[in-house]
């Protein structure tokens, strides 16, 4: 009887979180299972796209069950993907081994994701990369973007696509480059927002021009939509124009400044060529120069963010250092702009007068952050020193909540320890898909077991789709992701194998006969491999000392998932080719002996037996 009693008591816990469907909440017929529970065989209704941080890689999530699928390599090496080995990774990273990702955006059109591209941006080396999202694969890296330092303020997508729009963080002499001593910095020291072009059929990006600003530090920014549609918005910190302890001395005001860029005027301006300078190459555009291409609205003080509305009307913007979102109209912006209704300018550029566009404040709480939006006319607000989430009501208000704005907030749930960034999928799209809500908490604080001073941050899953908002679990995530976007799964579709008729890479070969080893020059071979399971044709390649050895190898395989690698021994190599797909990598055979070769990536039952030897014969 005991033994019974001690089997129930160990049984009842799994049977409480055992199956269920992904988009139940609570418990019921799903035998009480989490609503972020999905089934084996089953799978997410999500995918979750997170920046990596410093990492400089995303991390690819399922959602509702935060479970991690994938790395893309973006910015940093990565020897599981055989990324940063291949001559054409090599070639994309350049210079730079490392990364800074902060904020992942999808592609978009007609203002709803497509499915077609990822874009994120690289804080620390002013770069973006585009990520393909028919094989998760890194296919542009652009940059560093001319007279740009730091640019946090991306990735934001315009609605069809059109545009990449980044900010930077940092402020240098124009052009990058010129000396000036940093205690000149409000004098000789500017910022820049650059409109990066995007190749509607390819993706293909290039910077089309910057507009520059006063030395702010320009932070998070959105799209605009609808009635906001060709327009842009950033907040920034450091009106103060501090170049100093800035803990201090970039929060002096009562307020700073959100930029409100108008990005079809910028397109047109250079399109007209309007008397317009270029600095590295780039067409610079003064918007004190240029009337209607930026303007000014004053925001709560050290603002983090701000965020259109799915309708396009409301921007709503908050400021860490006061306890308020504000709400502006942007049709009230436009009204304003038309009677030159406003409180100054400020180096030429006008700054509207706020009373005139803004809307409400509503009174979210302490350290407000960030907002999304869940479709149904609610925000919802991270708030980092409360650590919580503040659920709100987008206007029109009525008369009692606009006398009595606390009544625009209807529920506040708390979250681990200081969320940053939040995520609801399709929040920056006009159709958002307001189900679940992911908030992305900074410190571990004893969460979980202990792995010594270097801890994951915690994501915790939220179920927005009631009234009340429910807490339904958390995840562990690598350092350190700033911001995520979520997209239906239906709405990608990647491909299982690259095709071989689509193969079109000039060195690729399909049959042994075609294969082998060739002298190409006095100190240079070329050797043309294919793999498949299990075997490398040829499996040896003989070449003498000093010999440069480019390495054409094409995986034959056309079945999914049927990946072989390519590792050879104290060469520092390590290629990862997919089926169907061709892959170049070069190496310098500098040292004489005999180095094995072989495939790095689990293949088949006689995986151990595929390998081959590399002799490299002394001069």
């Amino acid at each position: 009887m005991r033994s019974l009693t001690y089997l129930f008591l160990l049984v009842l816990p799994l049977g409480l979180l055992g199956c269920g469907g992904s988009s139940a909440s609570g418990d019921g017929a799903d035998g009480g299972a989490p609503a972020s529970y999905v089934p084996l065989g089953e799978k997410d209704d999500y995918y979750l796209f997170y920046s990596g941080g410093h990492s400089g890689q995303v991390f690819v999530a399922g959602l509702p069950s935060l479970r991690e699928i994938q790395e893309i390599p973006v910015f940093t090496p990565s020897p599981g993907h055989g990324y940063g080995f291949s001559k054409k990774s090599k070639k994309m990273m350049g210079e730079y081994r490392w990364g800074d990702v902060h904020h992942p955006g999808l592609s978009k059109t007609d203002g709803t994701y497509d499915g077609r591209w990822l874009f994120v941006n690289d804080n620390a080396n002013n770069r973006v990369a585009r990520i393909s999202l028919r094989d998760f694969k890194t296919k542009q890296i652009l940059g560093p973007i001319p007279n740009s330092m730091g640019n946090h303020g991306s990735s934001f997508v315009t609605p069809n696509t059109e545009y990449l729009l980044v900010a930077t963080r940092f402020s240098v002499p124009l052009p990058k480059g010129t000396h000036a001593p940093v205690e000149t910095y409000e004098e000789n020291f500017n910022g820049i927002v650059s409109g990066v072009d995007i190749d509607p059929e390819t993706g293909e990006m290039e910077v089309g021009w910057q507009v520059k600003t006063p030395p702010f530090n320009w932070d998070l920014g959105s799209t605009g939509k609808g009635p906001s549609d060709g327009w842009a918005f950033w907040t920034s910190y450091n009106t103060e124009m501090a170049h100093d302890s800035l803990e201090i001395n970039a929060s002096q005001r009562d307020r700073d400044y959100a930029a409100f860029v108008n990005w079809e005027r910028a397109e047109k301006v250079v399109e007209n060529n309007e008397g317009l300078n270029r600095r590295n190459g780039v067409p610079l555009i003064d918007p004190a120069e240029h009337e209607g291409v930026m303007y000014f609205v004053p925001v709560s003080k050290s603002p983090h963010g701000i965020d259109a509305s799915p309708s396009g009307r409301w921007i709503a913007a908050s400021g860490k250092l006061q306890p308020t979102t504000t709400v502006f109209d942007f049709k009230q912006f436009k009204t304003a702009i038309e009677n030159e209704d406003f409180q100054g300018e400020f180096r030429g550029v006008p700054v509207v007068n706020y009373d005139a566009v803004v809307e409400g404040e509503v009174p979210v709480g302490q350290g407000p952050l960030h907002t999304q939006f869940d479709g149904e006319g609610n925000a919802y607000t991270s708030l980092f020193i409360e650590s919580s989430v503040t659920k709100w009501k987008l206007p029109p208000w009525d008369k009692e909540t606009k006398e009595d704005m606390s009544k625009a907030v209807t529920d506040k749930i708390s979250v681990h320890y200081n969320i940053g960034h939040l995520v609801i999928p399709g929040s920056d799209t006009k159709e958002p898909y307001g189900n679940w809500l992911v908030a992305m908490n900074k410190l571990q604080k004893g969460r979980g077991l202990n792995v010594g001073p270097e801890k994951p941050e915690t994501s915790q899953l939220i179920d927005i789709s009631g009234e009340e908002m429910e807490m339904i679990e958390e995840d562990y995530t690598r350092p350190e992701p700033h911001f995520a976007q979520a997209v239906p799964a239906d709405v990608i579709n990647p491909i299982e194998v690259y095709k071989k008729e689509n193969n079109d890479h000039p060195d690729a070969r399909w049959d042994p006969e075609n294969t082998g080893v060739e002298r190409t020059g006095p100190d240079e071979v070329t050797v043309h491999m294919i793999a498949k399971r299990s075997q490398y044709y040829p499996d040896k390649v003989e070449v003498q000392q000093g010999d440069k050895v480019t390495f054409h190898l094409t995986n034959i395989e056309q079945v999914s998932d049927m990946i072989h690698g390519f590792g050879i021994a104290q060469y520092n190599m390590n290629g990862v080719v997919p089926p169907g797909d061709t892959q170049t990598f070069t190496i310098t055979a500098d040292e004489a002996g005999v180095y094995p070769f072989y495939c790095t990536n689990f293949c088949s039952a006689l995986h151990q037996e595929m390998q081959g030897y590399l002799e490299v014969k002394p001069r």
